[in-house]
């Protein structure tokens, strides 16, 4: 990887990791985030609707495509407008980028290396468990330090 690439791959994984570590403890609302606001702000459905220009089903049916998960960005943009509120999305890791990273290396080793070792077995040659432990390992690093085009494929 050349450093241009090393260095905004590092400016990625410090933004991710830092909006993350904010947003883990942020929980969805059982009502959903635009009921809670509404409700927080002391505005009816009639009251949003009108400031939308929409009729209260509308908005009911908004607010219940939410908790399903069919309502669209935008949507949920334009609602958050017609509160006077501002609409932000992230996506959260469930944990730091890097150890994503080098789980994903070490699944990627893991499958390399025993692939490797049964074809090895065959010739006679097969490793020990200590040896095989100790290639996934390197090769886990060496796939974390060269990150391939192939890294996220599933198969070898």
């Amino acid at each position: 990887m050349n450093i241009v690439k090393k260095i905004a791959s590092e400016q990625y994984k410090y933004l991710v990791n830092k909006v993350a570590k904010q947003m883990r403890t942020i929980q969805l609302p059982k009502q959903g985030w635009l009921s809670t606001t509404r409700n927080a702000l002391g505005m009816s459905v009639a009251q949003l609707a009108g400031r939308m220009s929409v009729t209260r089903q509308d908005i009911s049916k908004i607010e219940r495509n939410e908790l399903s998960g069919g309502v669209t960005l935008k949507t949920m943009q334009t609602m958050a407008e017609g509160m006077g509120c501002h609409f932000v999305y992230a996506i959260v890791p469930k944990n730091r980028v890097e150890d994503i990273l080098a789980e994903r290396a070490k699944i990627r080793a893991t499958r390399i290396v025993k692939a490797a070792n049964k074809h090895m077995a065959l010739e006679g040659q097969a490793l020990s468990e200590q040896q095989i432990a100790s290639e996934i390992e390197r090769l886990q690093n060496e796939l974390l330090k060269e990150m391939p085009p192939d890294f996220w494929k599933d198969e070898v």
